[in-house]
């Protein structure tokens, strides 16, 4: 089944006015009388004459500023004796009015750039991300890259669509668990951090996060009822706050699928069946999970879905995504010698297995902030710079490049979407949930799974990336779990 969800708004609000926008709006036929913007001929005279070689002051001024990083608009506004918020309408020619004399006077010249920017926002725009001189006081070593002159602008204020409809749901409230622990694994090699929340003795699910390495965080409990589920989150070998924190040693697919069936058994009270939800590296987990053990699960909610196939690594880490982020991508390719960018997964491999703490950490960084960056329709600045960052780096790029370079341990490439493997499931209800625009985990995918389960729900949200705090995708991830309070 195939459900349209309630959407975000994809039509452009109405946009921020500014002389710019004024100008390009006045462009094509001019009434005479007038400057041309664009040529600067003129082929009239008088006060409007005089208007428009203002307003064409502006909006050479205006494009200026945003093609230097953002020289002050509202400063050459004041040198062309017109400020933003005063400047009329361009008025219709009135044959009634006498021509004057054409004007004599020059205009102001425009002033440089300011060397004293404080935002790479334009003005009106909030200044959400720092501008360079506005860190000048930091060691270069610690500036942003994403502060470098050359990048584009992330700021909320440049971006055309409207914000999120007030009906899409958030979260759940926070919730703490009433229990947590570890369980020990292969003779003691790994051990498995687990939570226990929502109604003791609920309804079973478990939340299986992404990456692989990705751990979980306090957000994860809340996205099911606490009153009617028992919540299982557990962070997976080598990551959050199971340790040795980011082995490799006995961490693969399979090991992580029979942990999970440990802690159903030994630590969710062996209920015979469960719900399990999981997104992105989850949903593969999920679908290993169940295509194993499929007498276990009572319901799959899955979202931006992933199997590891090789044209999927390809697409994001070597050549696909590369053509959407292009300066995003230059970075993470850009730490690869041009000799071996023919296998960047390989290359980090290499790096991240690297004897090099130095090397180790610095590709951890560039590896995991080139999915931070590209995993929302929006390039999210904030999302980033998180809490214990060095730790988290190299939990998720030293596991994700193992399990990719290692083809996710699958015996075949389309494992998974096979047909012998999905007629495991074919009785499990299943809502699959995907972003139009997630370019870490392409909607072929999601699309090829739905095409073989064709009893399973299946929302593609339309203005949605991969992440699943994308609000379209939260909003149906939340109906989902709701749905299947009564399974």
């Amino acid at each position: 089944m195939s459900q349209e969800p309630v959407t975000t708004s994809a039509a452009a609000a109405a946009p921020e006015t500014t002389n710019v926008t004024d100008v390009g709006a006045g462009a094509g036929t001019q009434p005479a009388g007038t400057i041309d913007a664009a040529a600067g001929s003129k082929t009239g005279a008088g006060a409007f004459s005089r208007f428009r070689k203002r307003l064409s002051i502006i909006g050479v001024s205006a494009l200026n500023s945003k093609n230097k990083g953002g020289a002050h608009q509202q400063d050459d506004a004041a040198a062309a004796g017109i400020s933003a918020e005063q400047a009329p309408a361009v008025p219709r020619k009135d044959s009634s009015v006498p021509k004057r004399k054409p004007s004599t006077r020059q205009p102001s010249p425009v002033p440089p750039p300011s060397s004293q920017q404080q935002s790479i926002a334009l003005p009106g725009e909030e200044a959400a991300i720092p501008s360079p001189a506005a860190a000048a006081g930091a060691a270069a070593s610690e500036t942003h890259y994403l502060l470098e002159p050359h990048m584009p602008s992330y700021a909320p204020t440049a971006r055309s669509l409207q914000p999120p409809i007030s009906t899409l749901r958030e979260l759940y409230p926070p919730i703490e668990p009433f229990a947590s622990g570890t369980l020990s694994v292969d003779d003691g090699l790994h051990s498995i951090y687990w939570e226990l929340s929502g109604k003791q003795g609920g309804k079973p699910v478990v939340f299986l996060h992404g990456g692989p390495g990705g751990g979980t965080s306090g957000d994860d409990r809340r996205w099911f009822d606490p009153e009617v589920y028992q919540v299982l989150v557990f962070d997976q070998r080598g990551a959050g706050k199971s340790t040795p924190s980011a082995s490799l040693e006995k961490n693969d697919t399979w090991s992580l699928v029979e942990d999970i069936e440990r802690l159903r058994i030994h630590v969710a009270g062996a209920p015979d069946k469960w719900h399990v939800f999981g997104g992105s590296w989850g949903s593969t987990l999920s679908l290993a999970y169940a295509q194993t053990h499929p007498e276990r699960v009572s319901a799959l909610i899955l979202r931006g879905i992933f199997t590891l196939r090789r044209s999927e690594l390809l697409f994001f880490y070597q050549d696909g995504a590369s053509h959407l982020f292009p300066e995003l991508f230059e970075r993470y390719r850009d730490f690869i010698p041009q000799e071996e960018r023919h296998d960047l997964i390989g290359a980090y491999y290499r790096r991240l297995t690297g004897a090099d703490e130095g090397v180790k950490l610095e590709a951890a960084k560039r590896w995991s902030q080139w999915e931070d960056a590209t995993c929302r329709l929006y390039v999210a600045a904030d999302s980033l710079t998180k809490g214990d960052a060095d730790k988290r780096y190299l939990e998720f790029a030293r596991i994700e490049c193992h399990f990719f370079e290692n083809r996710g341990f699958f015996p075949t490439d389309d494992h998974l979407l096979s047909a012998p493997q999905l007629a495991k499931i074919a009785h499990i209800p299943t809502t699959i949930v995907q972003g139009r625009y997630d370019v870490v985990c392409p909607a072929t995918t999601a699309w090829e799974l739905h095409r073989g389960l064709p009893h399973a729900e299946f929302v593609m949200v339309p203005d949605a990336g991969h992440s699943a705090k994308e609000p379209g995708i939260r909003d149906a991830l939340l109906a989902a779990v709701d749905k299947y309070r009564s399974v």
